[in-house]
Protein backbone atom coordinates (compact mmCIF):
# COMPACT_ATOMS: atom_id res chain seq x y z
CA UNK A 1 0.00 0.00 0.00
CA UNK A 2 2.43 2.76 1.52
CA UNK A 3 4.86 1.37 -2.29
CA UNK A 4 2.07 1.99 -4.73
CA UNK A 5 1.19 5.50 -2.50
CA UNK A 6 5.51 6.51 -3.03
CA UNK A 7 5.02 5.58 -6.63
CA UNK A 8 1.87 7.45 -7.69
CA UNK A 9 3.22 10.41 -5.73
CA UNK A 10 6.50 10.00 -7.64
CA UNK A 11 4.55 9.64 -11.13
CA UNK A 12 2.47 12.77 -10.69
CA UNK A 13 6.12 14.39 -9.43
CA UNK A 14 7.63 13.87 -12.69
CA UNK A 15 4.22 14.56 -14.89
CA UNK A 16 4.22 17.56 -12.78
CA UNK A 17 7.73 18.86 -13.46
CA UNK A 18 7.95 17.03 -17.17
CA UNK A 19 9.36 20.33 -19.28
CA UNK A 20 12.12 20.81 -16.26
CA UNK A 21 13.32 16.76 -16.37
CA UNK A 22 13.34 17.33 -20.73
CA UNK A 23 15.27 20.40 -20.56
CA UNK A 24 17.34 18.56 -18.05
CA UNK A 25 18.54 15.91 -20.35
CA UNK A 26 18.46 18.69 -22.95
CA UNK A 27 21.54 20.11 -21.49
CA UNK A 28 23.06 16.89 -20.39
CA UNK A 29 22.79 15.87 -23.81
CA UNK A 30 24.34 18.95 -24.96
CA UNK A 31 27.10 19.06 -22.89
CA UNK A 32 27.34 15.28 -23.69
CA UNK A 33 27.88 16.11 -26.92
CA UNK A 34 30.46 19.02 -27.45
CA UNK A 35 32.68 16.01 -25.17
CA UNK A 36 32.36 13.81 -27.84
CA UNK A 37 33.10 16.25 -30.61
CA UNK A 38 36.09 17.63 -28.64
CA UNK A 39 37.43 14.07 -28.11
CA UNK A 40 37.06 12.98 -32.05
CA UNK A 41 38.70 16.29 -33.03
CA UNK A 42 41.58 15.73 -30.61
CA UNK A 43 41.97 12.39 -32.03
CA UNK A 44 41.68 12.57 -35.60
CA UNK A 45 43.50 15.77 -35.86
CA UNK A 46 46.64 15.94 -32.88
CA UNK A 47 48.72 13.32 -34.52
CA UNK A 48 48.87 15.91 -37.60
CA UNK A 49 49.71 18.74 -36.02
CA UNK A 50 52.32 17.08 -33.68
CA UNK A 51 53.74 15.55 -37.60
CA UNK A 52 53.27 19.40 -38.81
CA UNK A 53 55.47 20.81 -35.60
CA UNK A 54 57.97 18.07 -36.00
CA UNK A 55 58.44 18.94 -39.82
CA UNK A 56 58.59 22.46 -39.14
CA UNK A 57 61.60 22.36 -36.57
CA UNK A 58 63.54 19.82 -38.73
CA UNK A 59 63.22 22.67 -41.37
CA UNK A 60 64.17 25.27 -39.51
CA UNK A 61 67.15 23.23 -37.91
CA UNK A 62 68.46 22.66 -41.19
CA UNK A 63 68.13 26.25 -42.77
CA UNK A 64 70.23 27.67 -39.97
CA UNK A 65 72.29 24.79 -40.54
CA UNK A 66 72.66 25.87 -44.02
CA UNK A 67 72.73 29.44 -43.39
CA UNK A 68 75.65 29.46 -40.51
CA UNK A 69 75.80 33.44 -40.80
CA UNK A 70 71.77 33.76 -39.78
CA UNK A 71 71.20 33.93 -35.86
CA UNK A 72 68.28 32.14 -34.72
CA UNK A 73 66.66 35.45 -33.02
CA UNK A 74 66.89 37.11 -36.36
CA UNK A 75 65.33 34.30 -38.14
CA UNK A 76 62.37 34.22 -35.38
CA UNK A 77 61.60 37.98 -36.09
CA UNK A 78 61.54 37.68 -39.54
CA UNK A 79 58.91 34.67 -39.10
CA UNK A 80 57.03 36.52 -36.63
CA UNK A 81 56.73 39.27 -38.91
CA UNK A 82 55.58 37.70 -41.30
CA UNK A 83 53.04 35.63 -39.92
CA UNK A 84 51.54 38.50 -38.43
CA UNK A 85 50.91 40.40 -41.72
CA UNK A 86 49.80 37.09 -42.97
CA UNK A 87 47.06 37.08 -40.43
CA UNK A 88 46.11 40.42 -42.08
CA UNK A 89 45.93 38.80 -45.56
CA UNK A 90 49.05 40.12 -46.64
CA UNK A 91 51.63 37.69 -47.70
CA UNK A 92 55.70 38.19 -48.78
CA UNK A 93 55.54 35.49 -51.41
CA UNK A 94 56.04 36.94 -54.78
CA UNK A 95 53.59 34.55 -56.28
CA UNK A 96 50.82 36.26 -54.15
CA UNK A 97 52.33 40.00 -54.32
CA UNK A 98 49.67 40.93 -57.38
CA UNK A 99 46.56 40.35 -55.12
CA UNK A 100 45.48 43.15 -53.40
CA UNK A 101 43.05 42.49 -50.33
CA UNK A 102 41.37 46.11 -50.53
CA UNK A 103 40.16 47.21 -53.53
CA UNK A 104 36.22 47.29 -54.23
CA UNK A 105 35.31 43.82 -55.09
CA UNK A 106 37.36 42.25 -52.63
CA UNK A 107 36.17 45.00 -49.95
CA UNK A 108 32.64 44.60 -51.12
CA UNK A 109 33.66 40.40 -50.48
CA UNK A 110 34.50 41.36 -47.09
CA UNK A 111 31.51 43.59 -46.06
CA UNK A 112 29.33 40.81 -46.84
CA UNK A 113 31.21 38.15 -44.12
CA UNK A 114 31.18 40.78 -42.14
CA UNK A 115 27.23 41.10 -42.31
CA UNK A 116 26.32 37.73 -42.44
CA UNK A 117 28.56 37.18 -39.47
CA UNK A 118 30.40 34.52 -41.30
CA UNK A 119 33.81 36.16 -40.69
CA UNK A 120 36.28 34.14 -42.64
CA UNK A 121 39.14 36.04 -40.81
CA UNK A 122 41.72 35.98 -43.39
CA UNK A 123 41.35 39.52 -44.00
CA UNK A 124 40.92 42.43 -41.21
CA UNK A 125 41.27 46.12 -40.78
CA UNK A 126 44.65 47.36 -40.35
CA UNK A 127 44.57 50.84 -39.89
CA UNK A 128 42.63 52.09 -36.72
CA UNK A 129 40.20 54.52 -38.45
CA UNK A 130 39.09 50.92 -40.21
CA UNK A 131 38.89 48.85 -37.04
CA UNK A 132 36.54 51.65 -35.39
CA UNK A 133 34.35 51.96 -38.84
CA UNK A 134 33.91 48.04 -38.51
CA UNK A 135 32.75 48.27 -35.14
CA UNK A 136 30.46 51.27 -36.11
CA UNK A 137 28.97 49.30 -39.47
CA UNK A 138 28.68 45.89 -37.83
CA UNK A 139 26.35 47.63 -35.25
CA UNK A 140 24.14 49.13 -37.69
CA UNK A 141 24.65 46.71 -40.12
CA UNK A 142 23.73 43.53 -38.60
CA UNK A 143 20.49 44.09 -37.32
CA UNK A 144 19.72 45.12 -40.23
CA UNK A 145 20.76 42.01 -42.16
CA UNK A 146 18.76 40.43 -40.18
CA UNK A 147 15.83 42.39 -40.66
CA UNK A 148 16.29 42.04 -44.70
CA UNK A 149 17.01 38.18 -44.58
CA UNK A 150 13.79 38.14 -41.92
CA UNK A 151 11.59 40.12 -44.37
CA UNK A 152 13.31 38.56 -47.60
CA UNK A 153 12.16 34.88 -45.80
CA UNK A 154 9.11 35.89 -45.10
CA UNK A 155 7.44 36.79 -48.49
CA UNK A 156 9.28 34.07 -49.97
CA UNK A 157 7.81 31.34 -47.40
CA UNK A 158 4.67 32.30 -48.88
CA UNK A 159 5.59 31.44 -52.39
CA UNK A 160 7.66 28.45 -51.58
CA UNK A 161 6.16 26.26 -48.58
CA UNK A 162 3.13 27.73 -47.79
CA UNK A 163 0.80 28.14 -51.17
CA UNK A 164 1.95 24.56 -52.17
CA UNK A 165 1.20 22.86 -49.23
CA UNK A 166 -2.40 24.54 -49.54
CA UNK A 167 -3.10 24.30 -52.91
CA UNK A 168 -1.99 19.61 -52.65
CA UNK A 169 -3.79 19.37 -49.58
CA UNK A 170 -7.09 21.00 -51.01
CA UNK A 171 -6.75 19.88 -54.46
CA UNK A 172 -5.58 16.06 -54.22
CA UNK A 173 -6.99 16.02 -50.36
CA UNK A 174 -3.90 14.58 -48.85
CA UNK A 175 -3.02 14.72 -45.16
CA UNK A 176 -0.90 18.21 -44.65
CA UNK A 177 1.46 16.97 -42.05
CA UNK A 178 2.32 14.46 -44.99
CA UNK A 179 2.40 17.00 -47.40
CA UNK A 180 4.52 19.14 -45.63
CA UNK A 181 7.08 16.69 -44.77
CA UNK A 182 7.36 15.34 -48.32
CA UNK A 183 8.06 19.50 -48.99
CA UNK A 184 10.60 19.43 -46.26
CA UNK A 185 12.46 17.10 -47.86
CA UNK A 186 12.20 17.94 -51.88
CA UNK A 187 13.28 21.84 -50.90
CA UNK A 188 16.23 20.31 -49.03
CA UNK A 189 17.15 18.07 -51.34
CA UNK A 190 17.14 21.25 -54.00
CA UNK A 191 19.03 23.47 -51.73
CA UNK A 192 21.76 20.36 -51.45
CA UNK A 193 22.03 20.31 -54.99
CA UNK A 194 22.03 23.61 -56.24
CA UNK A 195 24.19 25.32 -52.79
CA UNK A 196 26.51 22.79 -51.93
CA UNK A 197 26.88 20.04 -54.65
CA UNK A 198 27.22 22.13 -58.10
CA UNK A 199 29.00 25.21 -56.68
CA UNK A 200 31.15 22.43 -54.74
CA UNK A 201 31.82 21.61 -58.51
CA UNK A 202 32.18 24.60 -59.82
CA UNK A 203 34.99 25.58 -57.39
CA UNK A 204 36.99 22.26 -57.50
CA UNK A 205 37.29 23.42 -61.21
CA UNK A 206 38.08 26.73 -60.56
CA UNK A 207 40.96 26.22 -57.21
CA UNK A 208 43.89 24.81 -58.71
CA UNK A 209 44.36 23.38 -55.10
CA UNK A 210 40.84 22.56 -53.83
CA UNK A 211 39.40 18.77 -54.72
CA UNK A 212 35.61 18.40 -54.53
CA UNK A 213 35.72 16.97 -50.65
CA UNK A 214 37.42 20.65 -50.06
CA UNK A 215 35.29 22.79 -51.53
CA UNK A 216 31.97 21.00 -50.44
CA UNK A 217 33.67 21.72 -47.16
CA UNK A 218 34.19 25.38 -48.11
CA UNK A 219 30.19 25.98 -49.35
CA UNK A 220 29.03 24.18 -45.83
CA UNK A 221 30.95 26.13 -43.61
CA UNK A 222 30.55 29.70 -45.38
CA UNK A 223 26.59 29.00 -45.60
CA UNK A 224 26.28 27.50 -41.91
CA UNK A 225 28.08 30.90 -41.36
CA UNK A 226 30.95 29.24 -39.76
CA UNK A 227 33.73 30.69 -41.42
CA UNK A 228 36.72 29.38 -40.63
CA UNK A 229 38.94 31.00 -43.00
CA UNK A 230 41.06 27.69 -44.06
CA UNK A 231 39.80 27.95 -47.25
CA UNK A 232 38.97 31.04 -49.24
CA UNK A 233 38.00 30.93 -53.19
CA UNK A 234 39.72 33.89 -55.38
CA UNK A 235 42.78 34.36 -53.66
CA UNK A 236 45.01 32.13 -55.84
CA UNK A 237 48.10 34.27 -57.63
CA UNK A 238 47.20 32.97 -61.24
CA UNK A 239 43.28 33.55 -60.75
CA UNK A 240 41.48 34.82 -63.53
CA UNK A 241 39.16 37.22 -63.66
CA UNK A 242 39.41 37.81 -60.08
CA UNK A 243 37.29 40.52 -59.72
CA UNK A 244 34.61 39.23 -61.06
CA UNK A 245 34.94 35.86 -59.37
CA UNK A 246 34.75 37.62 -56.12
CA UNK A 247 31.63 39.78 -57.06
CA UNK A 248 30.18 36.18 -58.04
CA UNK A 249 31.14 34.53 -54.69
CA UNK A 250 29.65 37.59 -52.52
CA UNK A 251 26.12 36.52 -54.63
CA UNK A 252 26.41 33.01 -53.95
CA UNK A 253 27.05 33.44 -50.50
CA UNK A 254 24.08 36.26 -50.00
CA UNK A 255 21.67 34.07 -52.09
CA UNK A 256 22.20 30.46 -49.99
CA UNK A 257 22.26 32.28 -47.08
CA UNK A 258 18.52 33.33 -47.78
CA UNK A 259 17.82 29.73 -49.00
CA UNK A 260 19.33 28.13 -45.92
CA UNK A 261 17.16 30.25 -44.00
CA UNK A 262 13.92 29.33 -46.10
CA UNK A 263 14.63 25.98 -45.59
CA UNK A 264 15.56 25.82 -41.77
CA UNK A 265 12.03 27.92 -41.61
CA UNK A 266 10.31 25.11 -43.65
CA UNK A 267 11.48 22.54 -41.44
CA UNK A 268 10.91 25.10 -38.53
CA UNK A 269 6.82 24.89 -39.37
CA UNK A 270 6.47 20.70 -39.19
CA UNK A 271 3.83 19.89 -37.12
CA UNK A 272 5.99 16.95 -35.79
CA UNK A 273 9.21 19.59 -34.78
CA UNK A 274 7.08 22.01 -33.42
CA UNK A 275 5.67 19.07 -30.31
CA UNK A 276 9.39 18.36 -29.76
CA UNK A 277 10.17 21.94 -29.14
CA UNK A 278 6.99 22.37 -26.64
CA UNK A 279 8.73 19.45 -24.93
CA UNK A 280 11.42 21.54 -23.76
CA UNK A 281 9.81 24.97 -23.35
CA UNK A 282 8.20 26.34 -20.38
CA UNK A 283 4.10 26.38 -20.30
CA UNK A 284 3.09 30.30 -20.37
CA UNK A 285 1.92 31.28 -17.05
CA UNK A 286 -0.37 34.51 -17.05
CA UNK A 287 1.64 37.54 -16.68
CA UNK A 288 1.19 40.08 -13.42
CA UNK A 289 -0.64 42.61 -15.85
CA UNK A 290 -3.68 40.09 -17.08
CA UNK A 291 -3.71 39.05 -13.73
CA UNK A 292 -4.03 42.39 -12.13
CA UNK A 293 -6.96 42.80 -15.69
CA UNK A 294 -8.36 39.98 -14.63
CA UNK A 295 -8.83 41.13 -10.42
CA UNK A 296 -9.94 44.43 -11.58
CA UNK A 297 -12.49 42.97 -13.45
CA UNK A 298 -14.12 40.40 -11.38
CA UNK A 299 -13.93 43.12 -8.61
CA UNK A 300 -16.34 45.29 -10.96
CA UNK A 301 -18.54 42.93 -11.35
CA UNK A 302 -18.74 42.05 -7.62
CA UNK A 303 -19.11 45.56 -7.11
CA UNK A 304 -22.26 45.45 -9.97
CA UNK A 305 -23.45 42.55 -8.47
CA UNK A 306 -24.04 43.78 -4.98
CA UNK A 307 -25.24 46.87 -6.72
CA UNK A 308 -28.13 45.20 -8.11
CA UNK A 309 -28.75 42.90 -5.30
CA UNK A 310 -28.81 46.16 -2.83
CA UNK A 311 -31.40 48.20 -5.79
CA UNK A 312 -33.13 44.63 -5.73
CA UNK A 313 -33.64 44.99 -1.96
CA UNK A 314 -34.57 48.48 -1.97
CA UNK A 315 -37.36 47.78 -4.60
CA UNK A 316 -38.93 45.22 -2.15
CA UNK A 317 -38.79 47.33 0.71
CA UNK A 318 -40.37 49.89 -1.01
CA UNK A 319 -42.74 47.47 -2.21
CA UNK A 320 -43.56 45.89 0.73
CA UNK A 321 -43.87 49.77 2.42
CA UNK A 322 -46.20 50.58 -0.23
CA UNK A 323 -48.63 47.46 0.34
CA UNK A 324 -48.68 48.08 3.89
CA UNK A 325 -50.10 51.43 3.13
CA UNK A 326 -52.45 50.58 1.16
CA UNK A 327 -53.71 48.11 3.72
CA UNK A 328 -54.14 50.36 6.15
CA UNK A 329 -56.01 52.86 3.85
CA UNK A 330 -58.12 50.05 3.00
CA UNK A 331 -58.92 49.03 6.99
CA UNK A 332 -59.44 52.61 7.77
Amino acid sequence: MLQSLAGNSCVRLIQRHKSMWYFTCLVVGYILFLIFGAVVFSSVELPYEDELRQNLRAMKTQFLRDHECLSEDSLERFLKEALDASNYGVSILNNTSANWNWDFTSALFFASTVLSTTGYGHTAPLSEGGKAFCIIYSVIGIPFTLLFLTAVVQRIMVYSTRRPITYIHTRWGLSKPLVAIVHACLLALLAVSCFFLIPAAIFSALEDNWNFLESFYFCFISLSTIGLGDYVPGEAANQKFREIYKLGITVYLILGLIFMLVVLETFCELQQLKQLRKMFYLKKEKTQDRLAILEHDHLSFTLQSDKAHGDKARMFVSASSLSSRSDELMIQ
